[in-house]
């Protein structure tokens, strides 16, 4: 069996989230923990930190594994979904799983898992902490996948819990309020175990602190800290001033990552306190150097000047709220919006955010949950923004590059999976 035999099974033959969506979704953690004991509770074997949350856990994550392994840690990290490989969600140092352990577990597990009827999430979730303890790391920054209390990663015992924010998405399986997606996120509050919260509201505060006494375990509110004193663009990388980790320089620009260094230095504090040895200058490292460290992509990149490039992967109302703000401080003569969604978003609530001056081009993802191109058209006009219609990011980016003068800029987003096919058609360029 080949690697692209291997990652076809996985994606065709078990339910994958990311291509069907709720078809894959399976509540509960039986196949899980029984994949786990079959694998000898592998998570076990090291140190683990959770983070979940609604937007900004994948930076959270990735920058906390470039901190610890600016540290001296060998460092396991487990995100997604992916772009454009299937290994970008099981990094150790930075570097992807093997090709060659994603094709022996699936040769040698199947006869074992295919009874089971797992989900994508569940095989690859069996895989990572299996693979992390037999490359020996010293500890492995999670992402949960959905929710927190019923996702599959919710069977490891951290160190350290944190939930960044939250906000609407993904309802359908979380609630219908804050409050109630707050609740199922909380469910990674392990007994005995501190855990840091990033931002919250009326509805959610309460929630965590009422989970948190439930397991007595400690819980601060990194927004409350007030840790960043001011925060400024600077030769494309963010510059903070702190109260106390001095000036720290910023790798990922987006004007969300403010929120996310709050919460990730009230993070590191109580790595600290829990022994890890982690300095100032690993903390400045891991925060310049991240994508470098962890191979993080997505998060505000810019892919090219004149004209100006940028995309990023929020695609909730929460995410594209910050997005929408940067994209109006751009300065640029004319801003082109390269805009796909997948069909179980708040779809007009992400669209009345956007710039209605801006130039879209709405298209769709190679997913089989996007949303038609021409109904995220008719949907868009209702709200006052006004473009054309194309069947794939191809031909949406085609169009847009031979619009665009060199003083303008282009937005690619609205969806994880937009910026996949535009990383893809890039990496298929430079190849």
């Amino acid at each position: 069996m080949t690697y692209k035999e291997a990652t076809e099974y996985l994606f065709n033959s078990v339910p994958m989230f990311q291509n069907v969506g709720g078809a894959a979704y399976k509540e509960g953690l039986y196949n899980t923990k029984v994949l786990d004991a079959h694998f000898g509770h592998p998570h076990r074997h090291y140190k683990t930190i959770h983070v979940g949350g609604t937007n900004g856990k994948g930076s959270c994550s990735h920058t906390l594994a470039a901190i610890l392994q600016a540290a001296g840690y060998k460092t396991g990290l487990y995100t997604s979904p992916h772009l454009t490989d299937f290994r970008e969600r099981i990094r150790v140092n930075g570097q992807m799983i093997p090709e060659s352990e994603v094709v022996s577990f699936v040769e040698n597990e199947r006869a074992f898992f295919e009874p089971l009827h797992p989900s994508f999430f569940e095989l690859t979730t069996a895989l990572t902490f299996k693979y992390f303890a037999e490359a020996k790391v010293d500890v492995a920054v999670i992402e949960v996948g959905m929710g927190g209390r019923l996702d599959c990663t919710n069977i490891i015992e951290p160190d350290l819990s944190v939930i960044t924010n939250i906000s609407f998405d993904h309802t359908q399986f979380l609630g219908h309020t804050l409050a109630a997606i707050a609740g199922e996120k909380a469910g990674i509050i392990k007994t005995n175990t501190p855990v840091v919260v990033g931002e919250t509201t009326d509805e959610t505060r309460d929630v965590f602190l009422h989970k948190a006494m439930e397991m007595n375990s400690s819980i601060r509110f990194a927004e409350e800290e007030h840790e960043i004193c001011s925060s400024r663009m600077e030769n494309g990388f963010r510059i903070y001033k702190t109260l106390h980790w001095n000036e720290i320089k910023g790798e990922l620009g987006g004007l969300c990552q403010e929120k996310n260094t709050a919460t990730i230095l009230a993070a590191v504090d109580e790595l600290q306190k829990a022994g890890y040895a982690i300095r100032p200058e690993n903390v400045c490292m891991g925060f310049e150097n991240v994508c470098e460290l962890t191979g993080l992509r997505g998060r505000w990149q810019q892919t090219g000047t004149s004209p100006l490039v940028v995309c990023d992967t929020g695609h909730n109302t929460g995410g594209i709220a910050y997005i929408a703000a940067q994209l109006l401080n751009l300065n640029a003569r004319q801003l082109h919006v390269i805009i796909g969604m997948v069909n179980d978003k708040d779809i007009r609530g992400v669209l009345r955010l956007l710039p209605q001056s801006a130039t879209y081009y709405f298209t769709k993802a190679s997913v089989k949950r996007a949303l038609d191109e021409h109904k995220l058209q008719e949907f868009a006009r209702e709200e006052g923004l006004e473009g054309s219609a194309w069947e794939n990011v191809a031909c949406a980016w085609k169009a847009a590059r031979q619009n665009a003068k060199a003083e303008d800029a282009i937005f690619i987003g609205g969806s994880t999976f937009i910026v996949a096919d535009f990383l893809t058609l890039q990496e298929q360029k430079e190849a």
